[in-house]
């Protein structure tokens, strides 16, 4: 759950804060069902496909007619099962490696984990390293939470570098944008709807 989830529960600020650090903690390891389903599905498919394979292995056994054109077509069947397993095994790690793009993009706090995924560099080469994490991975994340910090909760984002805020009511705030990037001043509109800009 997120922050505002909590706070509409009736939580205070402090409380809903670290019980969002305490779901996101909790939720690291967790795999969406979808991907569960997905994985279930291609090994069912993949043990389908095994289970054929043999079954057509052994009828061409016991099937009689020409030698050699039997011995060709066991090899062809053979070579289609090679093919089909590597196939499935490519699509494992690939399968793998997006759950654990996701598990760590939630653990960061990403609002919209397809969003930030979008944003990540050579998602199609990342590899395990001996740890069990994804070389590179993790610092690709802090520099997109560094450069677009609206895209992930918890940012404080009055800190964020290039902000100057200028007490002006009690109602609203006044802000000075002439050193805000584009990023800093979206993200600080969504989170300040009733700022002013200075002139």
């Amino acid at each position: 759950m997120k922050k505002d989830d909590f706070l509409k529960l009736g939580l205070d600020d402090e409380i809903a804060k670290k019980c969002e650090a305490a779901s996101l903690e909790e939720l690291k390891e967790y795999i969406p069902k979808s991907r569960f389903d997905e994985v279930n599905s291609a090994k069912k498919k993949f043990e389908s496909d095994v289970k054929d394979r043999d079954k057509q292995l052994e009828d061409l056994k016991k099937s009689t007619g020409n030698i050699e054109d039997l011995k060709k077509q066991i090899e062809s069947l053979q070579k289609e099962n090679k093919e089909k397993a590597e196939h499935y095994e490519l699509e494992m790690q690939k399968l793998k490696v997006d759950t654990k793009i996701d598990s760590t993009l939630s653990s960061f706090g990403a609002r919209n984990i397809r969003s930030v995924k979008a944003l990540l560099d050579g998602v199609d080469k990342f590899k395990f390293d001996k740890d069990g994490n994804i070389e590179g991975l993790e610092d690709q994340i802090k520099q997109i939470k560094k450069s677009d910090p609206y895209l992930f909760a918890n940012n404080d984002t009055s800190s964020v570098k290039g902000v100057k805020l200028v007490e002006s009511t009690a109602e609203a705030k006044s802000v000075d944008v002439n050193n805000m990037t584009y990023s800093e001043l979206v993200s600080y509109m969504s989170n300040n709807p009733d700022f002013k800009l200075n002139n």
